[in-house]
């Protein structure tokens, strides 16, 4: 082997090494963190590099849930809601900037019964009373064969989750994708 030949060698290995000691720390994932607003629920994670949104931003976003919660757990879309509020009040964004409406059909809907388990109730009810708004598929809960008042209180009821979009859409709402 030449000198030239050894060199690249050496620098190869070197390289490699330097790159196997920095895959671990790269590899590590950040803690969740919760809150400001909900403490329980809707973990988000810091993003290097991304430290505010514009102090003025106004968010009206709807949510789409149509999946209902597995066994034992609280439903991700609505958790979702949650973490949306969290991670931008967390950034500076005010919290009166910031609209949120679930709109749930599907066998969703049987998320939000009043005789839900406590923790999954627990988190509607503090959304609610923050001020998000859960709207249900009235054709859905007619399908189900599930009525208002067996819904967790605060609950609303639409005609259908496409009048619901529809009506949050004239009202300046963007729908999240996700």
């Amino acid at each position: 082997m030449n000198d030239k030949t050894m060199l690249n060698v050496i620098r190869c290995a070197i390289a490699g090494s330097v790159m196997a000691l920095a895959i671990p720390a790269a590899a590590q994932e950040a803690e969740p963190r919760f809150g400001p607003i909900f403490e329980k629920f809707g973990p988000h994670y810091p993003i290097d590099g991304i430290e505010s949104v514009p102090m003025d931003a106004e968010f009206a976003v709807a949510f789409d849930v149509a999946q209902q919660a597995a066994e034992g757990t609280r439903n991700r879309g609505f958790e979702s809601a949650a973490r949306f509020i969290n991670m931008h009040a967390s950034l500076g964004v005010d919290p009166e900037n910031i609209r949120i409406a679930v709109v749930v059909h599907g066998s969703a809907v049987k998320d939000l019964l009043a005789s839900q388990d406590e923790a999954s109730r627990y988190m509607v009810e503090q959304l609610l009373d923050y001020g998000v708004r859960f709207i249900v598929c009235g054709q859905s809960a007619a399908a189900q064969g599930i009525a208002q008042d067996e819904m967790i209180p605060g609950v609303e009821m639409a005609l259908s989750a496409m009048t619901a979009h529809a009506l949050l859409q004239q009202r300046g709402y963007t729908v999240n994708p996700f």
